[in-house]
């Protein structure tokens, strides 16, 4: 029965991760962000950031296993898109736009991880309180 329990609440948390995906990629296609893979940038980078934040917190605090699952597995899970940023950054080199996907991997790559530490700094101050 648990194990049905955490298939269900990653499945719900994963639901909610997709659909604020989508509207994400609805907001940049309406401001016409499109020479760019915003989107995926800008879903990574709030990724990196909160399952940092949330896996530090974790560590300092009692999270039950459902809470857990449901914002790290479910939510992140669906929120991020490593996948599409690799699609996107071949697409890229593919259609002969090198300069722009290599800028797509440094970008990512480095606020990724910056944004994972603040994530982690932002967890020990709140912890500190």
């Amino acid at each position: 029965m648990e194990r049905a329990t955490n298939i269900l609440v990653v499945a719900i948390g994963g639901a909610f991760g997709s659909v604020l995906r989508y509207l994400v990629g609805l907001v940049v296609q309406a401001r016409g962000w499109l020479a760019f893979p915003w989107a995926t940038l800008i879903v990574n980078i709030v990724g990196s950031f909160l399952i940092m934040l949330i896996v530090t917190i974790g560590a300092t605090a009692t999270l039950s296993t459902n809470v857990r699952l449901f914002l790290v597995t479910g939510i992140m899970g669906g929120l991020t898109t490593y996948s599409s940023f690799d699609y996107e950054t071949t697409k890229l080199f593919q259609e002969g736009a090198t300069m722009t996907a290599f800028a797509n991997v440094v970008v990512t790559l480095t606020a990724c991880f910056a944004a994972g530490l603040l994530g982690i700094g932002l967890a020990r101050l709140l912890a500190a309180d």
